[in-house]
């Protein structure tokens, strides 16, 4: 016949293996956990929808990549520069660069809907980096990334095709106007400066 005592003993004591394995478990968990929802900056926590089908995207899925972020319009005589931005997107992709474009009627020349918009890019310019739904860039009207691209950089859009160069960090901002084109020696030596920084 079995010892009661013993039994209670051996019972006592699987509880509190148990127990410390599950505490060390959750604590060895919880460090890694704490950092993960830390890891996207205050400049990426907002979803915007993707052009092409309307499905909220969170911008935190780009925390750790270079961002060139352009406002864009179908109908300006800067919109030949979607050429370049996807040369650039295509050739810098695996180091980290993501391009977003941004439509925008601001300026009154994107007077398309959306699905427009889309067909427009993908057809006559063969988009492919990420473009989000038409929406306002400057004034009180400005969607939330750029109301703080342009307090952090200092400088709202003041016309089609502004970009916006953003660290990994999420933190540092550099401005450039229409007239910079995606190649410009200038501009993409501080796009690979940007790269370059981990």
């Amino acid at each position: 016949m079995q010892n009661p005592k013993k039994s209670s003993i051996f019972f006592s004591l699987v509880l509190t293996v148990s127990w410390l394995f599950l505490a060390g478990t959750a604590q060895a968990q919880s460090p890694a956990a704490a950092p993960a929802a830390q890891a996207c900056p205050a400049l990426l926590q907002q979803s915007f929808l993707r052009l092409q089908d309307e499905k909220p995207q969170e911008l935190c899925q780009y925390s750790g990549k270079v961002l060139l972020v352009v406002n864009t319009a179908s109908f300006c005589g800067f919109t030949t520069q979607y050429t370049g931005l996807e040369a650039l997107h295509a050739k810098y992709k695996d180091r980290g660069l993501v391009v977003l474009g941004f439509p925008s009627n601001d300026f009154s020349q994107e007077s398309g809907s959306n699905k427009e918009i889309a067909a427009f890019c993908e057809n006559t310019f063969n988009v492919k980096f990420p473009m989000f739904v038409k929406s306002s860039v400057s004034g009180r009207t400005a969607n939330p990334l750029f109301k703080q691209l342009a307090s952090t950089s200092g400088t709202p859009p003041r016309w089609n095709f502004y970009k916006y160069l953003v660290g990994r960090d999420g933190v540092k901002v550099n401005a450039f106007n229409s007239t910079v084109e995606p190649q410009d020696p200038r501009f993409v030596k501080a796009l690979e400066t940007m790269l370059s920084t981990k």
